[in-house]
């Protein structure tokens, strides 16, 4: 009997959550992100200041409010793969993903937001420092990639960077395809036996 009710209240959260992000971001788009306050977000979600960041942390959290999603997607490309999957094909396969959902027809404006604005990018920048922190735990946790911290730690920041310099790229599907050239390089040199 408490099943439903639980399943009811995460979907009501999430949906609530859904709601404010996307308030914001017609906000922020419409007037401007230093034209917006949090106050005024709340008012036009219909929600509490206090229900806006049980949801988000942060004004800038609301531009970013995938950000969750594309941290466990990059961790999820390495855990998730199949035993005999190769690592940096997985990894670029789902950066190509995730590259292709930030520069579909629709998203330059909010990525003009965020150039403009330095809080959201010094809020991105915290973010892929933390994405790559997270990707690196996922490689060194791996028992068939065997590798230093070191090795972890930089693959996973030319991982992120890929990401970040794709998007911003003339042609982001082949700016992905050598950006991973030389990170499979990289990995390579760290492990010349086993390859990719």
């Amino acid at each position: 009997m408490t099943m439903p009710t639980t399943g009811r209240r995460e979907r009501k959260k999430a949906a609530t959550r859904q709601k404010i992000a996307d308030t914001a971001l017609r906000l922020f788009l419409e007037r401007g992100y230093d034209a917006v306050g949090i106050r005024d977000v709340a008012a036009e979600a219909d929600v509490a200041v206090t229900t806006l960041f049980s949801h988000f942390a942060s004004k800038e959290a609301l531009v970013f409010e995938q950000d969750d999603t594309f941290e466990q997607r990059l961790t999820q490309a390495v855990t998730g793969r199949a035993p005999d999957e190769p690592l940096i094909p997985a990894l670029r396969r789902e950066v190509h993903a995730l590259v292709r959902h930030c520069t579909a027809e629709g998203s330059a404006p909010l990525y003009r937001m965020i150039d403009g604005s330095p809080a959201l990018r010094e809020y991105e920048e915290s973010m892929r420092l933390r994405h790559a922190e997270s990707l690196a735990a996922a490689l060194a946790a791996d028992p068939g990639l065997p590798q230093s911290t070191t090795a972890c730690r930089t693959i996973a920041r030319f991982v992120i960077d890929a990401y970040a310099l794709a998007r911003e790229a003339a042609d982001p599907d082949a700016a992905v395809d050598e950006i991973f050239q030389m990170v499979e390089a990289a990995w390579e040199a760290t492990h010349p036996a086993q390859g990719a």
